[in-house]
C-alpha cells in the first residue's frame, strides 16, 4: 500500500450528516432530562385521563364522545409543550452556560444547529404521539378520517412545530435563562387553560373567535378537524404558517448566541 493511501483528508462532514448528528444528540439530551419528559409525556397523559374522567363526572356537554374530543387536543398540547416550552427552556440555559457560543464556533453552521434542534423535536414528538395514542386507544378512542385525517394531523403537527419552535427560540434568544424559564412555563399554562388547545374554541363562547387565531387555537382546531372530523383545516394551517413566519422573523432579528 502506498503512502498516499494514508494521506489525511481534513474537512467537515457533509451538512446533512452534521445536522443528523446534532439532532440525535439533542433528542437524547431531551429524553434523559426528567423535567423534559414530564412536559413531553407525563403532563399530556395526565391531562387526557383527567379531562375524559372529569367530563364524564361533571356532565360536560360536547358534540362527540369526550375521548374523541380531548385526544386531538392533547396531541396538540404535546406538540406545544415540546416545540415551545421545552425548547425555549433548554435553549435559554444553553445560552447562559455558553453552550451555544461554543457550538456556534464548530464546523456546524448556526443554521444547521437550529435545524438540528427542530429535528430533535420531531423525534420526541413521534414518541409523544405513540404514547398518547396508545393511552387514548386503550380508553376507547376511535379516530376518524382514515388517510385524509392522518395526513391532516401530520401537516398540522409539522406547521405547529414550526410555529411554536420559532416562537420558543425567539423567547430564549431575547431573555435571560431565568426569565425564559418563567415566561415559557407561564405562557404554556395560559395557553393550556385558555388557548383552545385542549378544548375547542366553541367552548370559550365569544372569546373563541379570538383564541382560534392564536397558534394554540389553530393547532388544537386543526388536530380536531383532522382526527375527529376527518377533514383538512386550511385556515388553521395558514394561521400556523403565519405564526411560523412571524416567529422566524423575530428569532432572526433578536436571537443572541451568548
Amino acid at each position: 500500500m502506498s503512502a498516499t493511501d494514508w494521506t489525511p483528508r481534513p474537512g467537515a462532514a457533509p451538512f446533512h450528516r452534521q445536522v443528523l448528528a446534532q439532532a440525535g444528540m439533542e433528542a437524547r439530551l431531551m429524553l434523559r432530562n426528567g423535567e423534559q419528559l414530564l412536559l413531553a409525556v407525563v403532563i399530556p397523559v395526565i391531562v387526557l385521563v383527567g379531562a375524559v374522567q372529569g367530563a364524564d363526572r361533571i356532565g360536560l356537554e360536547l358534540d362527540e364522545r369526550a375521548i374523541d374530543v380531548f385526544t386531538p387536543g392533547v396531541l396538540a398540547l404535546a406538540v406545544m409543550s415540546t416545540a415551545f416550552t421545552s425548547l425555549a427552556i433548554a435553549t435559554g440555559f444553553e445560552r447562559r452556560y455558553g453552550v451555544l457560543k461554543r457550538l456556534g464556533s464548530s464546523p456546524l453552521p448556526r443554521s444547521g444547529l437550529l435545524v438540528g434542534k427542530v429535528g430533535a423535536l420531531l423525534v420526541v414528538e413521534v414518541l409523544q404521539v405513540a404514547v398518547i395514542s396508545a393511552v387514548a386507544l386503550a380508553m376507547g378512542w376511535d379516530p376518524a378520517g382514515g388517510g385524509l385525517g392522518a395526513l391532516g394531523a401530520v401537516l398540522v403537527g409539522l406547521l405547529g412545530t414550526a410555529a411554536f419552535a420559532s416562537l420558543g427560540l425567539a423567547l430564549a434568544g431575547a431573555l435571560r435563562a431565568e426569565a425564559t424559564l418563567a415566561a415559557a412555563n407561564l405562557v404554556y399554562l395560559l395557553l393550556m387553560a385558555g388557548g383552545a388547545v385542549v378544548l375547542p374554541a366553541s367552548a370559550y363562547g365569544s372569546f373563541g373567535d379570538v383564541v382560534r387565531w392564536l397558534p394554540s387555537g389553530a393547532l388544537g382546531g386543526g388536530m380536531r378537524a383532522a382526527l375527529a372530523d376527518g377533514q383538512l383545516a386550511p385556515v388553521a394551517m395558514l394561521t400556523l404558517l403565519a405564526w411560523a413566519v412571524v416567529g422566524t422573523a423575530l428569532t432572526a432579528r433578536t436571537f443572541k448566541w451568548e
